[in-house]
């Protein structure tokens, strides 16, 4: 079960290992990203995903800035939808976002009132809470489209997607189906609709699989034929081109008419991030959120460092002698050398 927001998906991990799919396996992977990610944060001093949220400050608030600016210091926003100062609304036209290096993208590290409006912070009956933001908070909210999905009620946690969704979607992924976000906890297979047209034996030289339908699959995604996975390199009008065994299974030979199922069944925790779970009609759209690449690429060296280190008793070394030390990677450390020198948030968190 996923209890916090990953910057890895277990598929990737897997797929970096080549783990075989099983429950104990999934467990071990999913405890090593979620390690991975609070070191990750830990690392850059500060969350990436997007957060809608109400966060106040008191005002006046004691940050010796001048009376138009508000500092945000932890709470960097993405983007603003709502601001309030003793029991006020502020015209959102009225207030700008800004950055202490002056670049004009979030994240935004502070607040200020335009000087050419009659905008003011404060006049409230205390100075306690007395400036509140509405928006969304966090790093960055890049977002990819991916598919569609079949519907789904707003008590609901299954979701049925297409191909082009289950090809780019892992558990860890987080979400957004108009505007709730929800994070994929878990994927079971459902029925493609389509079946083998030819026969296929259990040799690894054979990687063409004759389908009814290849529009019906998409590059990426993992398709199940009787017990053996297969990952589908490319589509050849009515042939896919797989990677047989794939995650470790068993290859095997395969009849004609073998149904063909593919992990589009996905278990949802619903309404994160400060949104709402609501229904969603049939055709919709799945939008994946995406931490930065290098955040990415970190959070998925270090769950494997961490699965390779359990593996070993935390014992791992390398060398000989005098010279012998414990094996962290040299790769893992310039991953991180440069995932905080672009992301990560350094001395302050303000001007002084």
């Amino acid at each position: 079960m996923v209890t916090v927001i990953w910057y890895a998906t277990r598929e990737q991990v897997k797929d970096a290992l080549d783990q075989k799919e099983t429950a104990r396996a999934n467990g071990k992977i999913d405890r090593a990203i979620g390690a991975a990610t609070t070191s990750v944060e830990g690392l850059c001093h500060r969350t990436f995903y997007p957060e809608q949220a109400s966060r106040s400050w008191d005002w006046p608030s004691g940050q010796s800035a001048p009376s138009w600016r508000l500092w945000l210091d932890g709470n960097e926003l993405v983007s603003l939808n709502n601001v309030t100062s003793g029991g006020r609304d502020i015209n959102l036209d009225d207030v700008l976002l800004r950055r202490s290096d002056g670049r004009d993208e979030p994240p935004f590290t502070f607040l200020e009132l335009s000087l050419a409006s009659s905008a003011s912070f404060g006049g409230g009956p205390t100075t306690q809470r007395d400036i509140t933001v509405t928006g969304t908070f966090g790093y960055r909210n890049d977002e990819t489209l991916l598919g569609t999905h079949t519907g789904i009620t707003s008590g609901a946690t299954t979701l049925t997607v297409d191909a082009a969704t289950s090809a780019e979607v892992g558990v860890g992924s987080l979400l957004r189906l108009d505007d709730e976000r929800a994070t994929v906890t878990a994927r079971s297979m459902a029925s493609t609709g389509q079946t083998l047209t030819a026969a296929v034996d259990a040799q690894m030289k054979t990687t063409t699989l004759a389908v009814g339908d290849g529009g019906a699959f998409a590059e990426g995604e993992l398709i199940l034929l009787d017990g053996e996975r297969c990952r589908v390199d490319e589509i050849a009008g009515n042939i896919l081109v797989v990677r047989r065994a794939a995650d470790g299974s068993p290859i095997a030979a395969h009849d004609a008419a073998t149904p063909i199922y593919a992990p589009r069944s996905l278990r949802l925790s619903r309404g994160v991030l400060g949104t709402t779970a609501a229904a969603h009609t049939a055709g919709g759209t799945v939008v994946r959120w995406d931490p930065p690449a290098l955040v990415n690429e970190l959070c998925i060296a270090q769950a494997i460092t961490n699965l390779l280190q359990g593996a070993a008793g935390y014992a791992r070394t390398v060398g000989s002698g005098e010279g012998t030390r414990e094996a962290a990677g040299r790769g893992l450390s310039a991953i991180r050398e440069d995932a905080y020198t672009a992301h990560g948030r350094k001395a302050r968190a303000r001007a002084v």
